[in-house]
């Protein structure tokens, strides 16, 4: 048991770990910061998040021992625990802001969506892995396809547009890299064109179609819908390069910047900590994703190497898309930044992510 332990410890990737725990704190700093411009000292959310850490990074250990075979093993059985939390909270869900996506348990919000994300990863590496891919048929890409149509459709009836246009990027990614023809993407862009042209006729809502006219001019209306764009923007201008100092940030402070601890929490960051913070930030991000990546050509595994690619691929995703809101060059769709904002289930699930990741580096250690 000891020697499992010394041998657990000695290729447990610290390198790759590191800039986790960097950015996660970066987060709570920014979190705390958010706390001190309440009228009333509100530590709460501050004080749920350290919890949220605790857990996440305890799981995160977990899988790290847990031989990631057997979730590849289960993985049919994960994607139903995923179908019946999608239709469940559709049916049992508190609704929050218009979108009924959230369970309410013991004073605590769990979002299922986030979890799917892992689960959506899970099936894609365990589908891809198991097929004979030579040929790149059609029909890998029909049920692959199929496999992640049911989550967005399940994740738009809530609704929450957000989530399902991550959990498509997140299929149409893994897709392009296991290496379809190119013909098969000019076919789903164009479906892509046909579907968002009907879903803005019969199916988008009308706050939904204000924030893509917000986004194409979010100064049109600063007042109203391209507010939090306009309030993000200052924010991001108004650090310059050492910012202003944790709990010093106007924006925040003052409460002229909404969902400053979740949607737009780098606009805090680059506010407080300025250019320097931001890069810091980045550089932590660059980091983690070149060491996961560093690792692809010694696993001698396809799920592996697909869990992996997967996971960057989610990260990436979900921290360009929440920079992009945040400096006005993508549309306010609701994505928080991983690892920073607040929120117990995005942040677990990511670090359920790097705690499988580990596992699979570990094990491609040992094998080399």
């Amino acid at each position: 048991m000891f020697n499992r332990l010394i041998i657990y410890l000695k290729n447990f990737d610290w390198i790759l770990f590191t800039p986790v725990v960097l950015l996660v704190c970066f987060g709570l700093a920014e979190i705390y910061s958010v706390a001190l411009g309440r009228s009333q000292l509100d530590l709460l959310n501050f004080k749920k998040q350290i919890v949220f850490i605790i857990l996440g990074i305890i799981l995160l250990f977990l899988l790290a021992a847990f031989d990631y075979h057997s979730l590849r093993s289960y993985s049919k059985y994960f994607y139903m625990l995923g179908l019946i939390l999608l239709v469940g909270v559709l049916i049992f869900g508190q609704t929050v802001r218009g979108a009924k996506a959230w369970y309410a348990l013991a004073g605590l919000n769990l979002q299922p969506v986030e979890f799917v994300k892992f689960i959506l990863i899970l099936f894609l590496a365990k589908y891809f892995s198991s097929v004979s891919l030579k040929a790149k048929e059609l029909k890998h890409l029909v049920i692959s396809g199929g496999g992640a149509a049911i989550f967005i459709l399940l994740v738009l009836a809530q609704p929450d547009f957000g989530s399902a246009f991550v959990l498509f990027l997140l299929w149409l990614t893994m897709v392009a890299l296991v290496g379809f023809d190119k013909k098969y993407f000019i076919i789903i862009f164009l479906a892509i064109a046909v579907t968002f042209a009907g879903s803005w006729y019969f199916i988008f809502r009308d706050y939904q179609k204000q924030r893509i006219n917000t986004f194409l001019n979010p100064s049109f209306n600063a007042l109203a819908q391209g507010y939090n764009i306009s309030q993000a923007i200052i924010a991001v201008g108004a650090g310059r390069w050492v910012g202003r100092g944790i709990g010093f940030g106007s924006q925040s402070q003052l409460k002229f910047l909404p969902e400053a601890q979740t949607d737009f929490i780098f606009a805090v960051v680059a506010e407080e900590l300025g250019f320097t913070g931001v890069l810091l930030v980045l550089l932590f991000f660059g980091i983690f994703f070149y060491r996961a990546l560093y690792y692809l050509k010694r696993i001698n595994n396809d799920f592996g190497i697909f869990f992996i690619l997967g996971s960057v691929s989610l990260i990436f995703t979900e921290m360009f898309i929440n920079i992009g809101m945040n400096l006005g060059i993508l549309p306010v769709i609701g994505i928080s930044l991983p690892f920073l904002s607040y929120g117990g289930s995005g942040l677990i699930s990511s670090l359920m992510l790097v705690g499988v990741m580990e596992n699979i580096i570990i094990k491609s250690k040992i094998n080399y």
